[in-house]
């Protein structure tokens, strides 16, 4: 797993919470990173239609649509690992009884959790999340 989804939910609070547009240097001082950094999850975010960026001197970004409308999993999409908790690097041996099924039976445990996750994470929206704050 990376941290990815806490850096892109950070964002996204703080730009739920925000009254206009907020500036890269602002959301990277609250989450303590590198604007560098906040600008490739902006970049993302903004791909993925949550986010929009207005540029010059009193420029910044902006949900792209209402809190309300926008998902936990909506959020989580945009930054997704392709395995949620990590794919080993090695091939079994296909001799072996467990070895030769071994990934596929991984494989539907890792579709159970990823449903599962989902599910979880699309109950709950970009709005509710925020309320949490005050």
């Amino acid at each position: 797993m990376n941290g990815r989804f806490p850096i892109a939910l950070h964002i996204m609070t703080l730009l739920c919470d925000a009254d206009g547009l907020q500036s890269s240097e602002y959301l990277a001082g609250s989450i303590n990173v590198n604007a560098v950094l906040i600008r490739k999850e902006l970049s993302n975010l903004i791909k993925n239609r949550l986010v929009i960026s207005q540029e010059g001197k009193n420029g910044g970004y902006t949900l792209a649509k209402p809190a309300a409308q926008i998902s936990l999993a909506a959020i989580y999409e945009t930054v997704k690992p392709e395995t949620i908790l990590g794919q080993a690097k090695n091939q079994p041996n296909p001799a072996c009884p467990i070895g030769k099924q071994i990934n596929q039976h991984i494989s539907d445990l890792y579709d159970d959790v990823d449903k599962a996750l989902m599910q979880k994470l699309g109950s709950t929206n970009l709005a509710e999340f925020c309320d949490k704050f005050k």
